[in-house]
């Protein structure tokens, strides 16, 4: 296209034309104006969270808005399931709220007895225990573990660092009942009523192996674990022998503050830790619950008896 005079004259007169209307209309005024910026940074400002800097209170603001309200969530979580786990074991803490040693909780029971045995609980023959073998104390009356002389005809304990483990097979009786809950079910911890048996038979009268120079202990340890049936004990230095605090997730305390397990062999309710007594074959073991320390299921012993 070509340019003559007459074109070039007429732009040039267009472009002052749009100076003069730029001036006049106040734009160069408005570019030099800071106001218009201020305002559009305030605006933009808590749009982009990245333009502020996380050193600024605004920063710090803005970011814990969202990670106060999740964190108490987090905590929250792990809580409940701690607070709410029932099936775990509980032991039922004496009334100031401290848990007791197992030297505590057997001298609490003996103080909490009374003055009378259970009329099947025979006297213990100083004579007869000390030809088996027991070391009675003439000062106690009692051997190093306090254990008091057996009746005649009973078994002396036997230390478990002593019993000699065999290879011979026999054959005793083994059982676990707490019949005596349901005569005292109101008294029982209600997170533990669906744990006791409607006929209390937690492990019916069952033969089973043992070896020679096991105890009553090893036996009920090795079959309860066999039978996926739990159990819980705590080893007591003072009487030599472990002490059973739960079968079948039910505790001593849990029927009461004189509630626990005791165990008979033959009838007879031994006076001495489960760990100390060596089977023999033939042997009839029972595992009891009692509510009122052993008066009902015939094996109180009196303090000082027999």
């Amino acid at each position: 296209m070509k340019i003559t005079k007459n074109k070039v004259g007429a732009a040039l007169i267009m472009i002052a034309v749009l100076a003069a209307a730029y001036i006049w209309g106040g734009g160069y005024a408005r570019r030099v104006e800071p106001a218009p910026q201020t305002a559009s940074v305030a605006e933009q400002g808590p749009v982009p969270p990245a333009d502020v800097s996380p050193a600024e209170p605004a920063g710090e603001q803005a970011t814990p808005g969202p990670t106060d309200a999740s964190v108490p969530n987090q905590a929250e979580t792990p809580v409940t399931p701690q607070e709410t786990g029932s099936t775990q074991p509980k032991l039922n803490p004496p009334a100031d709220g401290k848990q007791l040693t197992g030297e505590e909780k057997l001298a609490l029971a003996a103080a909490a007895g009374g003055d009378k045995s259970s009329p099947g609980v025979q006297k213990g023959s100083e004579e007869y225990s000390e030809k088996q073998g027991m070391a009675i104390d003439p000062g106690t009356g009692k051997d190093k573990y306090q254990t008091a002389p057996v009746p005649e005809g009973k078994p002396v304990p036997v230390e478990p660092k002593n019993a000699v483990v065999g290879e011979t097979a026999y054959t005793c009786t083994l059982s676990v009942e707490c019949s005596t809950i349901l005569d005292n079910i109101k008294n029982l911890d209600k997170d533990k009523k669906e744990l006791v048996p409607e006929d209390g038979i937690i492990f019916p009268p069952t033969k089973v192996t043992f070896y020679e120079g096991e105890s009553v202990f090893n036996v009920l340890q090795r079959e309860m674990k066999r039978n996926k049936i739990h159990m819980e004990f705590v080893d007591v230095p003072i009487y030599n022998s472990a002490y059973i605090e739960g079968i079948n997730n039910l505790y001593e305390f849990d029927c009461g503050e004189l509630s626990g397990w005791m165990y008979t062999v033959n009838d007879w309710f031994p006076n001495y830790g489960c760990s100390r007594y060596q089977l023999k074959d033939g042997d009839v073991v029972k595992w009891l619950y009692t509510c009122d320390l052993g008066r009902d299921v015939g094996g109180y012993y009196a303090v000082g008896e027999p």
